[in-house]
């Protein structure tokens, strides 16, 4: 009906060359029509002119500042988990009253090797054959150091080998590495040194600790007996043991370091 009205407008406007009244009843009604359409198109015909290329600037600044925003949420998603975790290890470590340096994985071994390299060296007090844990437990040890970095050798590794004992008998026996990644199982090989202890499911482990406290200290938790592995007639128990922590998933570490050397008191002042 509208365009029938409109065609019969523009007809008797053509005959009356455009003075008529009824050019003015029709600009009047059809106006205010005109210009809500052109509103509701407008966002329509701003895209299609982005997309033509004319603001293709625009576009590109949107999409710079649409991935400093992801990667922002991801840089905050990191921070709140490294804060986790290292929030997890001063509990872990302050109940055992353990003095730890702090450091956030840098750096990952190779195919052939279970290490990580942290970002804490000598400068922060960090020494070679220094326990490492994290807010779960056992990690590794430190094997070298530079100023400002130090690589962790994971108990996961084929050539790391733990003393444990177990904290129901205490039964006294070694935790090896399986020689397996990261990436793969994390199951560690325990082996007892008594022949007539008796291992069961669910066992846990903690570090037996060494002479000094290095490589290990005393009394971190390492892990849960998950199934034994022994033969029948084989001398001394093994087990396999899944470790407390996740080392798939370390972010933040903490090396065990020894306290300050204790100052020499002074000498009582001879009486006169």
């Amino acid at each position: 009906m509208l365009l029938v009205v409109a065609i019969a407008l523009i007809t008797l406007d053509f005959r009356d060359g455009g003075g008529s009244p009824v050019h003015t009843v029709g600009a009047d009604v059809f106006g205010p029509v005109e210009r809500v359409a052109g509103d509701a198109a407008s966002p329509f015909v701003g895209f299609f002119h982005a997309a033509s290329g004319n603001d293709s600037s625009e576009i590109a600044a949107l999409q710079k500042q649409n991935d400093q925003l992801r990667a922002e949420l991801a840089q905050n998603q990191v921070s709140n988990a490294d804060a986790a975790q290292l929030a997890s290890l001063l509990r872990l470590s302050g109940k055992h009253g353990y003095r730890v340096v702090a450091g956030t994985i840098i750096a990952a071994g190779g195919e052939y090797s279970d290490t990580v390299t942290i970002n804490a060296g000598s400068a922060d007090g960090v020494a070679p054959d220094e326990t490492v844990l994290n807010g779960d437990g056992l990690v590794g040890t430190v094997t070298a150091v530079t100023s400002g970095t130090a690589t962790v050798q994971l108990a996961t590794d084929a050539d790391a080998t733990v003393g444990v004992r177990t904290t129901d008998t205490n039964q006294i026996g070694a935790l090896s590495g399986t020689g397996q990644t990261m990436a793969g199982t994390d199951e560690l090989r325990l082996t007892l040194f008594s022949a007539t202890a008796v291992l069961h499911p669910g066992e846990t482990l903690v570090t037996f600790g060494s002479v000094g406290g290095r490589p290990y200290v005393a009394g971190v938790p390492v892990g849960a007996v998950v199934s034994v592995t022994s033969q029948p007639g084989s001398l001394t128990q093994t087990a396999l043991v899944r470790p407390f922590a996740d080392f798939s998933g370390l972010g933040v570490l903490g090396v065990v370091v020894p306290p300050p050397a204790a100052k020499p008191a002074k000498a009582a002042k001879a009486k006169k």
